[in-house]
């Protein structure tokens, strides 16, 4: 009985041991399930993953088994190929023979028959998709071996790049015809970089400047200037490239001639305002730089010649000033000297005009002169009118060197001067056997410059230690041509006339001299 019981017990033990590795076994396939199912889910994930990458680059993978000749194509190859997905993938002969292009078949064949051998096989070819369309692709292949060495799978890609193909194209064309236009311009062009080194030259720039391409290369820009022009591109740079106002510079050539060029520059910059290069155009400008300098050349024979022709007449004037006035010595009606002395007075008026004349005719044709040079010339023939057998007067002269002023400044100021200096040498060494004047003209230290209106000031002194201005005369109330004409002068220079009786005369005259309004000429070396 017992045994029996002990062995339902035992069956039942095994019953239950059944049941829960049964249980067990259960829960292990429902896990690697589900663990079989992730790992499905994630490599359909990742296989659409790639179907988007392959998609988005355009790229399509290929497998072929060489021991089978199955063929697998991937969706974005389809694509590439222009076929469906439910197509079956096209053998090697099939797609030799139907998508590539005749002119690259034998190419493709032999390429695949190389890398069959054990060779990289990389290359670019072209292909006619099923609808016609020829497209550019880029492939790269590889062979898988087996234990002995013998090739059995050819697995690779193929990459549409035909839209770069395109873009390549395009910029081939792009710079073909821009490198046309650069070599057949009339203009010289040149590209220098940042340090002002020459990188590229056309063939019309190495036929300006007479060296060939190679010997220009590397060799900076100052290398082809004069030295005036270096000096020119110099302050370009201080104001700034941005600036660049098409200069008109001068180049040297190979065999040392020169030649002008009117210079048109396009700096180029990059995102961080960091000069790169300059693009440069010289157009030859040398034909009408020479037709301009003998059309100046002429404008200053025009000049001199006018400034000759008035010199002159104004000489003839002061003749006949002169016989007019010899003509009325010894009358018995004149009592004195005053109608002679007036003619005298006309004369000098006239002779400081002519003065004016003959300094610009001396010069090389400009409208200005030197105003120091001139003053002297026109005291020393003072002097020489006035001159005194029995007084010694002196005459002592300051003048600022390198004054030029044009004739709306020298006329009234040489008038001016010449009325003082007249009128010191008349009246005031009466009852003296010796005396001096002084003249002096300085720059003031006050002067204005601006860059585009360069006024500059100057005080004009002339004196003497002769009797002198009693203080209870007004010279506004002197009844003097001379004094009327100086105060009327100094007016219209806009200058400030001062009198000074201390120790003889002084009359001081400050006035501005403006380039801009007045075109005077100021040197300012």
């Amino acid at each position: 009985m017992w045994a029996i019981i002990r062995g339902i017990s035992e069956r039942k033990k095994a019953e239950e041991a059944l049941k829960k590795a049964r249980q067990n076994l259960e829960d292990l396939v429902k896990q690697r399930t589900e663990e079989l199912e992730k790992a499905y889910d994630s490599l359909k994930e990742s296989e659409r993953g790639l179907a988007e990458a392959q998609r988005m680059a355009h790229i399509g993978s290929w497998d072929w088994n060489l021991v089978t000749n199955e063929v697998y194509w991937s969706d974005e190859l389809y694509r590439i190929f222009g076929r469906s997905p439910q197509d079956p993938g096209a053998t090697y002969n099939e797609m030799l023979s139907l998508y590539i292009h005749p002119d690259d078949r034998e190419y493709v064949d032999n390429s695949i028959k190389k890398a069959l051998e054990g060779e990289l096989f990389s290359f670019d070819s072209k292909i006619i998709s099923a609808n016609g369309e020829e497209k550019a692709f880029h492939a790269q292949t590889e062979i898988i071996y087996d234990t002995n060495h013998n090739p059995v799978r050819m697995r690779g890609i193929f990459q549409d790049i035909t839209e770069s193909k395109k873009a390549e194209e395009k910029l081939r064309e792009s710079e073909e015809k821009y490198r046309n236009i650069v070599e057949t311009a009339n203009e010289g062009i040149g590209i220098i970089d940042n340090e002002f080194k020459l990188t590229f030259v056309n063939k019309k720039l190495e036929d300006m400047i007479g060296y060939r391409a190679g010997d220009m290369i590397g060799k900076q820009l100052w290398f082809f200037l004069s030295e005036e022009a270096k000096h020119n591109v110099n302050l370009i740079l201080e104001r700034g490239l941005q600036d660049f106002e098409n200069p008109e510079l001068k180049f040297i050539r190979k065999d040392g001639s020169s030649f002008w060029a009117q210079v048109n520059a396009k700096p180029i910059f990059d995102n961080y305002g960091k000069l790169i290069s300059i693009i440069t155009m010289l157009s030859d400008i040398n034909k009408r730089k020479e037709a301009e300098e003998s059309l100046a050349k002429i404008e200053i024979a025009r000049k001199k010649e006018i400034h000759h022709r008035i010199k002159n007449n104004l000489q003839v004037i002061s003749s006949l000033l002169d016989l007019q006035g010899e003509k009325f010595k010894g009358r018995k009606n004149i009592q004195d000297s005053e109608v002679l002395e007036a003619f005298m007075e006309s004369q000098n008026r006239v002779i400081s005009m002519a003065l004016i004349h003959e300094e610009l005719y001396k010069g090389e044709g400009t409208e200005t002169l030197d105003f120091s040079t001139y003053i002297k010339e026109l005291a020393e023939n003072l002097f020489h009118t006035y001159s005194f057998s029995s007084k010694s007067i002196h005459l002592n002269m300051d003048l600022e060197k390198n004054a030029f002023f044009d004739m709306d400044t020298a006329v009234p100021l040489g008038i001016i001067v010449n009325e003082l200096i007249s009128n010191s040498l008349k009246h005031a060494f009466n009852g003296r056997d010796n005396g001096e004047i002084q003249i002096k003209l300085r720059r003031e230290e006050g002067e204005c410059k601006k860059e585009d209106n360069m006024d500059t000031s100057f005080t004009l002194t002339v004196s003497d230690n002769g009797v002198g201005i009693p203080e209870n005369i007004d010279i506004e109330d002197l009844d003097s041509l001379g004094i009327q004409l100086i105060t009327t002068l100094a007016d219209q220079l806009d200058g400030k006339l001062e009198l000074k009786r201390n120790n003889g005369t002084e009359f001081i005259i400050r006035f501005t001299v403006s380039k801009k309004d007045n075109r005077a000429q100021i040197d300012l070396k």
